[in-house]
């Protein structure tokens, strides 16, 4: 791991546009072409995503070569991941018509995978294994790799798919973490932008009187 030489980003898993570190609710830009529909979506674009993507991907090799697939841990392993990355997804394509709905899923999405990272600290603590402090060199390493742009699975691969259960798992802690703060993040933009800006009904009504203002009074 201390040895791992950045892996060059493949095609596959590209995507185009800086990603957004402390991302910024898409559903609170200005509204284009004069409608209340804000722009809404790319959530590929947000760091959170890219991250939680990792997880996923990551967690299913984690079970396929350490846990037992009978083992009802497994599949409560993957289905967390899972729906940490695709709740990201959904809370970004409905942030254009329910900012509400936009920060449950993303929640949700937190909160999957806190869970996600009690099931790794469950797995270390019963072998009698030690979870990496913030001093560990191998958490430095990793977050040196985090910094890298466009980093993706093949970025962390030699970790996530270390034989040493010891070190992949841990790795995934670290993964996990770094995703859960920029969640954290995401979730405050977001409610600051509800507060601001409102929801739905709120651009509605502000819509609504901006093209009665247009019209001028009736006669």
């Amino acid at each position: 791991m201390a040895s791992e030489q950045m892996t060059k980003t493949t095609k596959g898993t590209e995507t185009s546009g800086t990603p957004l570190a402390s991302p910024k609710s898409f559903s609170s830009l200005p509204p284009s072409g004069g409608t209340f529909i804000p722009p809404h979506g790319g959530y590929e674009r947000l760091l959170s995503f890219r991250k939680a993507r990792i997880v996923y991907d990551g967690t299913v090799r984690f079970c396929e070569r350490f846990l037992d697939p009978r083992d009802r841990t497994s599949g409560q392993m993957i289905q967390a991941a899972r729906s940490g990355k695709q709740n990201i997804i959904e809370g970004s394509q409905t942030s254009a018509t329910s900012k509400e709905t936009e920060i449950k899923l993303t929640n949700v999405a937190r909160a999957s995978l806190e869970e996600l990272l009690e099931d790794y600290r469950d797995i270390l603590r019963v072998r009698g294994i030690e979870e990496w402090t913030k001093e560990h060199p191998y958490t430095q390493r990793l977050r040196q790799l985090n910094r890298r742009p466009n980093a993706n699975h093949d970025t962390f691969k030699k970790g996530i798919e270390h034989p040493d259960l010891a070190i992949a798992a841990n790795v995934m802690i670290g993964l996990i973490k770094l995703t859960n703060y920029l969640l954290d993040q995401q979730l405050r933009r977001l409610e600051r932008d509800f507060l601001k800006e409102g929801g739905l009904r709120e651009r509605t009504t502000r819509a609504r009187l901006a093209a009665r203002a247009k019209q001028g009074p009736r006669e």
